[in-house]
């Protein structure tokens, strides 16, 4: 069976299923979806041009816009047939940032970390930091889609951001390498200071209803390495990455990693001593998803893995093309789940997206 089925007019979703194929618990075939992000240009052309509803903005302070736009943001996900949604809310760590144009959408633009100059420089900094609060943090976003899912669907959560991403971001990139030289209590400092705060912002995620996993993100490597010493991961970061592994399975669901770049020389650790139950974030200038299935694929899950440098610059055939290489290789061995390799994010044409989504379903119904 061939062609385009979304938005699926009366979706089926099966968080149970989701749950107990990642887990190695079902039958390898069919995958489900599986993705970590979908930019807001793409979800208003589905709202809209797909799906045929208002799109509804957000605005601060009105209960009822709120209500309508997180209604649409579950549409979305129901109907291209995801088993979950995935919401992240972040706690605000202030940092230095970089603005520039997004040339792919004309309503906002994009941001950068400065990698160069770090709001937190010396021991003076960190003590006049204005350290977020879990206490203050407003739920009720997560709390609303959380109690308004369609039957069958689960909420995947985390932090915004891992505690390596916000400590290179609030020392910077640069400042963070030089501090572990020249600065290791302090570095070692911010680093508990953001793992404590992480770990108290996700006992509180996990008492949601609905919640079927924590997928955290925390982007530690690049194109042939991890960005710091692996025994600086191990040291100051992975431990905080355990004890929120630790809070998922006390509460008995899995604890997945999204983590950029060639995390290799730490993916024991990941499996071992952190406790991850599946990993996502593959090119295949790095490391194919098929061969790390092959690798690890006995152990955790493989999530996603659809190139983006396919779905940012090729056509919906060959996006189409390469979905089908990656279910066949990797679906029959179990613990997989198809979605992009990274993210959904603007500058991917949304007929890409929908030929990958459209290419995992019909797949499923061969």
């Amino acid at each position: 069976m061939s062609g385009h089925v979304v938005p699926l007019s009366d979706p089926k979703p099966d968080r149970d299923r989701f749950i107990r194929t990642l887990m190695g618990e079902e039958p390898a075939a069919p995958p489900p979806l599986f993705e970590y992000l979908i930019d807001e240009v793409h979800r208003r052309s589905i709202i809209t041009d797909l799906c045929g509803r208002e799109w509804v903005e957000h605005a601060p302070g009105d209960r009822e816009s709120q209500r309508r736009s997180y209604d649409n943001f579950i549409e979305v996900w129901h109907r291209l047939g995801y088993d979950f949604v995935r919401l992240e809310i972040g706690l605000p760590f202030p940092s230095h940032t970089l603005l520039g144009e997004d040339v792919t959408a004309a309503h906002h633009g994009r941001s950068w970390a400065d990698e160069h100059r770090g709001a937190i420089e010396s021991w003076a900094d960190f003590e006049r930091y204005p350290w977020p609060s879990v206490e203050k943090m407003d739920f009720s976003p997560l709390e609303y889609v959380s109690g308004h899912l369609p039957e069958g669907m689960g909420l995947i959560t985390n932090h915004a951001a891992g505690p390596f991403e916000i400590a290179t971001q609030i020392m910077s990139y640069e400042g963070f390498c030089l501090a572990l030289y020249d600065q290791p209590e302090l570095a070692a400092a911010v680093a508990g200071r953001v793992g404590a705060l992480l770990e108290s912002y996700s006992r509180q995620l996990i008492e949601l209803p609905n919640v079927i996993a924590l997928f955290q993100g925390d982007d530690m490597g690049f194109r042939s390495g991890t960005l710091v010493a692996p025994e600086s991961l191990r040291t100051l970061f992975l431990p905080w990455h355990q004890r929120l592994a630790r809070i998922a399975h006390e509460h008995g669901v899995p604890y997945f990693l999204h983590s950029c770049g060639d995390v290799s020389a730490v993916m024991e650790d990941f499996i071992s001593t952190v406790g991850i139950d599946g990993k996502h974030s593959f090119e295949d200038a790095i490391l194919p998803a098929p061969d790390f299935h092959s690798r690890y694929g006995d152990r955790i899950a493989t999530l996603g893995g659809v190139d983006m440098d396919i779905l940012a610059g090729s056509t919906p055939e060959r996006v189409r093309a390469r979905t089908l290489e990656l279910m066949s290789a990797c679906a029959p061995r179990g613990r997989f789940a198809i979605g992009s390799g990274n993210s959904i994010p603007s500058y991917v044409p949304l007929e890409n997206y929908l030929a990958m989504v459209n290419a995992a379903l019909t797949w499923q119904s061969d």
